[in-house]
């Protein structure tokens, strides 16, 4: 009788023992996996679906039928790599798309640069080193043609026929101006608080000045109209 009921008891440690490595329905192990690819920022592997996953499960066949059930739809279960990861359907990746207007921030150099290219046009590299009475580099130049503020305008009549740089359609356009003309005074520009009165660099505040007393005279002369250059 001790026997038996030995033999008994050893029968339902087995069961109990079998119980509890039963693996969960394959419908809630797509649901696991689901769940898991969801909320995952990079792909993941079989072996991280494995060590995640109730013991005794099938992540190959959940992750299988998974990626068959969302065949056709917005998003599908992709592989990457020796990974797997849910992703917008490959057509739909223009929706995903955006646009954004990203803020660039001028140096001082370049908003130098561009202040005489507007106010003195044409002007060539020499001349505006001369009125900011440091050198321009290349890059300052660069970024400004890049950003189609300023263009290059006729040769100009001088020794060597330098290059002349003028402003562009864009640059009035950004500004609000139908030409150069509308530029505001640097009288206007000074009481605005746009034009600090300390000295930027070297001898511009001093250039500045002189362009200050020549700008009524002179406006008719450094307009002239460029369209056709």
């Amino acid at each position: 009788m001790t026997e038996n009921v030995q033999n008994t008891n050893h029968s339902n440690d087995r069961t109990d023992t079998q119980s509890l490595f039963d693996a969960p329905p394959m419908a809630e192990q797509e649901r696991m996996v689901e769940a898991v690819l969801f909320a995952s920022a990079e792909p993941v592997t079989i072996r991280d679906l494995i060590t995640r996953m109730p013991h005794g499960c099938n992540p190959v066949e959940a992750l299988e039928r998974l990626r068959l059930r969302y065949e056709g739809r917005g998003v599908q279960v992709l592989r990457v790599g020796e990974a797997w990861a849910i992703r917008t359907a490959p057509d739909l990746s223009f929706l995903m798309q955006q646009e954004r207007v990203e803020a660039r921030k001028l140096s001082r150099a370049a908003i130098e640069t561009l202040a005489i290219v507007a106010y003195h046009q044409p002007v060539t590299r020499a001349e505006i080193e001369e009125i900011r009475g440091v050198s321009v580099s290349r890059g300052t130049i660069d970024q400004l043609m890049e950003m189609e503020w300023i263009k290059l305008g006729r040769r100009k009549m001088a020794p060597g026929r330098p290059i002349t740089f003028i402003v562009t359609p864009a640059f009035l356009d950004h500004f609000g101006l139908e030409s150069a003309r509308d530029l505001p005074g640097l009288k206007e520009l000074r009481s605005a608080g746009l034009l600090e009165n300390r000295p930027p660099f070297g001898a511009f505040s001093a250039n500045i000045d002189r362009m200050e007393e020549q700008q009524d005279a002179a406006q008719p002369e450094l307009f002239e109209d460029n369209t056709s250059s």
